[in-house]
């Protein structure tokens, strides 16, 4: 089963959702494909993991929490053989259900456990995403909103390997900020083995591309924004566009409109130009 895509950029901006992942059963190379799955319905405000985060297995988990802003939830079993995680998490979302102003909620489980919670959150008015591998139950996801298969979610792959670069020099640095791309450069390579950047803006652009493979630049440029806070100033340049193009990855063309247009370039199936 998969998402509908159809739901315009502009409807899904200033829609609530809340994130939470049961982390004892998702793996955390994950979490930027379901950021980028989930802006194209609005934004993850509310970003929650649950385990216990002494256990080796959940190790993994830890830099991920740091590089998406993800707040973990500590929680110790009590019993042998009980999911206490699972309990916290039903118990956060009931709270957040009456407290807050939420428009959605996405639960990251392949727990069949949780379909009375998808079903309850459901019939108070919110749509209910759902990720899961391809074992998780059918009644969970029968009980979604939407529900998609971790194992046909692709990741935003980062760019392929390159020797590290020395550092950027000041002039080069400044070349960029002006707007310059410096693909295939010093600046690009820096910014191409910035794996989480480019998850976030491969994911972008497949969230919002159309048919073509074409994505509008504005269109890009929000929903990365609504995966994580980021600033294009922060990586010396000076909006999306020169952002995109700084990394070395993309292809950006302006329509006879003049808008702009992004496209991934490892997208060989888009038509050489926007609209054609």
């Amino acid at each position: 089963m998969k998402m509908d895509n159809d739901r315009p950029v502009s409807a899904a901006t200033d829609r609530r959702i809340a994130l939470l992942i049961d982390a004892d059963n998702i793996s955390h190379t994950k979490i930027a494909a379901m950021l980028a799955e989930l802006s194209k319905y609005g934004t993850a405000n509310i970003r929650r993991a649950y385990g216990d985060w002494a256990r080796a297995g959940l190790k993994g988990w830890t830099e991920k929490l740091h590089e998406f802003a993800i707040r973990p939830i500590q929680q110790f079993s009590y019993s042998t053989g009980k999911n206490a995680s699972d309990i916290a998490l039903v118990i956060d979302a009931m709270e957040l259900l009456y407290t807050q102003n939420l428009d959605a909620f996405c639960i990251a489980s392949s727990d069949a456990d949780f379909t009375p919670l998808v079903m309850q959150l459901k019939a108070n008015g919110h749509e209910v995403y759902g990720f899961g591998a391809r074992k998780t139950p059918d009644p969970f996801v029968n009980a979604c909103t939407t529900f998609l298969y971790l194992e046909g979610l692709g990741d935003p792959a980062p760019a392929s390997p390159v020797a590290d670069p020395p550092a950027m020099p000041s002039a080069e640095a400044k070349s960029v900020s002006k707007g310059g791309s410096k693909s295939g450069g010093v600046a690009a390579k820096h910014l191409a083995q910035d794996t989480t950047l480019v998850a976030v803006l491969r994911g972008a652009v497949e969230a919002t591309a159309r048919d073509d493979g074409w994505a509008a630049m504005s269109a890009a440029g929000s929903a990365a924004k609504r995966q994580a806070p980021i600033d294009p100033r922060n990586y010396g340049v000076k909006n999306f566009p020169a952002l995109f193009a700084a990394t070395g990855l993309f292809e950006i063309v302006k329509a006879d409109g003049g808008q702009s247009y992004v496209a991934d370039k490892r997208n060989k199936d888009r038509t050489p130009k926007p609209g054609r």
